[in-house]
């Protein structure tokens, strides 16, 4: 019985979907050891790699979506985000050594800065630091805590509200209601003095279930000041007082503590991209959120959806100039404490209609601080030294929205989609940087969007259809947008809103056993832009400074070779590619009309091949290739070749190959392995006017977990 409890928990730890109720659950002959890649009975094929078109209540059906199942991969070790999103098409990833910031982009849409342009979620609740005033991402869960990772394109803003698209969602792991009692540990050591481990603990006893999980990885870093250390903890409770209906208390902890070792010039990268040029600065980052949700199944169609949260977000950093010996340094506090209610509901009518509707609310308090300081390895939390900078900032936003599918004659559907927002912002500051001669800011905003959404798709039967959407989205008014507190903007000049306009065609499906295919054409129309533009020597503003066009195909296929086969062997090759023409159509800056935007790659490929048979072996070789593309929207160098702070108009292209695998050796104990960077790449995708930070060289990593 502890060989079947463990390997049920080890299921679940491998991402096997758990279902909410208890009428979910399926019948209790389980198999008697771990099995990796197993998929569930009686689940559409489509399901492995697309969303279902009414999920809970969601609407999805005629959205572009893509899912990436974790029980498909090989273990993913130290929150590695290429390999997380190695499946999941056209999202870039700009990367970064230390585990403070997590910085994707999508379709040229913005700088991949902190994913400031994509709205991340985790189980449907946004993770951003702060969702309206500073949308900018500092945790995301580790990938052995997840079942799947959802991207939905398009109408993602009509679905959960700001940022043009697309919605990056991490869906947890839950323990089923029948979950046996058992434990699971994972341990993995590596290059760079890599130490992983991740712990879980779950199971259920009558009406209650619950699941707990405890991560520490911990890395010296490939760059001197480059260590670091990430802790997570995670906690699930669920009652189920009757078969329709889970109350759930859900609870995630996160801290990150790593040295900072600073960007450098491309002459110094090429000479040395391990070098520090700030060997004294370091980043913490600290977030804690509790969440009460219930899902209830209301009868005769209905169903509700709840979620009631809270979160906590600190961001301390200490940063001194560049050098070997330097004389101050600033001491940044930056707090967010948040909460938020989602609450939607749908309707199922008629032959296969559904209604969803439901309402966002949200605020937040973001008190901003600084200090000059003599003690250049001040400890996290210090306030010691000369206050030069005080803001307190706080922002509201509501939301309304409705969708509705419609089964029409001829297996055809349409999904007209409507969104309302508002937000609210305010600063009032108190101190500011000394440099400045500007006013202080005591500045307010608030504006209502509409957005209006439209789908349409065709089924033509075994699983394949056809899928059209036009949809709107937006930019969140963010606290910067309303007035930069490091340069002397002029208050009062707040910009209009960046909108979006969406448009997307595709078909998918999955004709023959084992082959998933989709591929689609998109536009998007992404209208005022906001930059600083410089007025005088001593003055700027925030202004609306152009629109850009974004057009091109995106293609994903994945077949089974081996799909025929009934003994779980399987071999599965993947790839997928976004091909982007992007340029500005209008600006208010000189020569910028005909420009590329910044991180806006023509090529974006990603492919490999999988080799597993269920319960025993899982082994993929996967590739990313990006090709070149400019940092700056003025598509120009700084500096000139030969200058000390030369850095090159583009981002070099580049190819990165990975290598991981698990090995079920015996019911209760896997070996895991992998090489990341197979080929030793020397590369960069991230990318500043004053620096770069260097990507990672190969790692290697090999750890053990155990089920008990």
């Amino acid at each position: 019985m502890l060989r079947r409890d463990a390997s049920l928990l080890l299921l679940s730890g491998l991402g096997i979907a758990s279902p909410a109720f208890a009428s979910d659950v399926p019948p209790k002959e389980q198999p008697t050891i771990l099995v990796i890649g197993e998929r569930k009975e009686n689940t559409p094929e489509k399901l492995d790699h697309i969303m279902p078109e009414v999920d809970g209540t969601k609407i999805t059906v005629t959205k572009k979506t893509s899912v990436t199942k974790l029980d498909l991969l090989p273990t993913i070790v130290a929150d590695n985000q290429r390999a997380l999103f190695s499946r999941t098409p056209g999202l870039t990833v700009s990367e970064q050594q230390t585990p403070t910031q997590f910085n994707l982009s999508y379709r040229g849409l913005g700088n991949p800065q902190e994913s400031e342009f994509v709205l991340v979620l985790q189980d449907g609740i946004p993770i951003s630091t702060d969702w309206i005033g500073f949308p900018t991402l500092y945790y995301t869960p580790l990938p052995q805590s997840l079942e799947e990772v959802q991207l939905i394109r398009g109408g993602s803003s009509l679905l959960y509200g700001p940022e043009p698209a697309p919605a990056v969602n991490f869906v947890s792991k839950r323990p089923a209601a029948n979950q046996p009692l058992g434990a699971y540990t994972e341990n993995v050591i590596g290059s760079d003095g890599l130490f992983s481990t991740y712990n879980t603990i779950e199971g259920s006893a009558g009406a209650m279930s619950f699941r707990g999980n405890l991560a520490d990885v911990r890395s010296n870093g490939q760059r001197d000041n480059g260590g670091s250390r990430l802790t997570q903890g995670d906690a699930y409770v669920a009652y189920r007082p009757a078969a329709n209906s889970v109350w759930y208390l859900d609870f995630h902890h996160h801290y990150a503590s790593s040295g900072d070792p600073g960007k450098l010039s491309f002459a110094q990268f090429v000479a040395d991209a391990d070098q520090s040029p700030t060997p004294f600065n370091h980043d913490w980052v600290t977030r804690t959120s509790v969440t009460l949700g219930n899902d209830k199944d209301l009868g005769n169609g209905w169903r509700s959806e709840a979620k009631l949260w809270t979160a906590w977000q600190e961001l301390y950093t200490r940063a001194a100039p560049a050098g070997p010996a330097p004389k101050t340094t600033t001491l940044q506090d930056d707090r967010f404490h948040s909460e938020g209610l989602d609450w939607r509901f749908r309707k199922r009518w008629g032959k296969g209609n559904a209604l969803t509707f439901g309402t966002v609310l949200y605020q937040d308090n973001a008190p901003f601080q600084q200090f000059t300081s003599t003690d250049i390895i001040a400890p996290r939390g210090s306030h010691d030294g000369t206050p030069r900078l005080n803001q307190q900032r706080h922002d509201w936003y509501g939301a309304l929205f409705a969708e509705n599918v419609f089964r029409l004659p001829g297996r055809w559907h349409i999904v007209p989609s409507f969104r309302l927002d508002h937000e609210r912002i305010s600063i009032n500051e108190s101190v500011r940087p000394p440099n400045l001669v500007r006013p202080l800011i005591h500045q307010s905003v608030s504006r209502t969007i509409p957005m209006f959404g439209l789908g349409a798709g065709f089924d033509f039967g075994n699983q394949n259809e056809t899928y059209f959407s036009v949809s709107q989205g937006y930019r969140p008014v963010r606290f910067f947008d309303v007035a930069s507190p490091f340069s002397n903007v002029l208050p009062g000049g707040v910009p209009a809103a960046s909108k979006s306009l969406s448009w997307e065609a595709g078909v998918h499906g999955t004709p023959v056993k084992g082959l998933f295919y989709d591929a689609s054409l998109f536009w998007i129309d992404f209208k005022n832009r906001i930059e600083t533009i410089v007025v005088s020597p001593v003055e700027s503003l925030l202004q609306n400074s152009g629109d850009t066009r974004h057009r091109g195909f995106e293609g994903e296929v994945s077949y089974d070779l081996l799909a025929a086969r009934n003994d779980g062997l399987h071999l599965t090759l993947f790839g997928n590619v976004s091909l982007l023409d992007a340029k500005f159509t209008r600006s208010n800056l000189a020569n910028r009309v005909g420009n590329k935007p910044a991180f806006a790659p023509a090529v974006t490929a990603k492919y490999g091949l999988s080799f597993r048979r269920d319960g025993q072996f899982n082994v993929s070789l996967a590739g990313s290739s990006v090709s070149s593309q400019f940092f700056q929207d003025s598509d120009l160098p700084v500096g000139a070749p030969g200058r000390a702070n030369f850095i090159p108009a583009k981002v070099p292209a580049y190819t990165v190959l990975d290598l991981t695998g698990d090995w079920q050796i015996t019911p209760n104990i896997r070996v895991l392995g992998g090489v990341t960077n197979l080929t030793d790449r020397k590369y960069y995708n991230r990318v500043f006017q004053n620096g770069i930070e260097p990507a990672q060289r190969r790692k290697i990593y090999a750890g053990v977990a155990l089920g008990i």
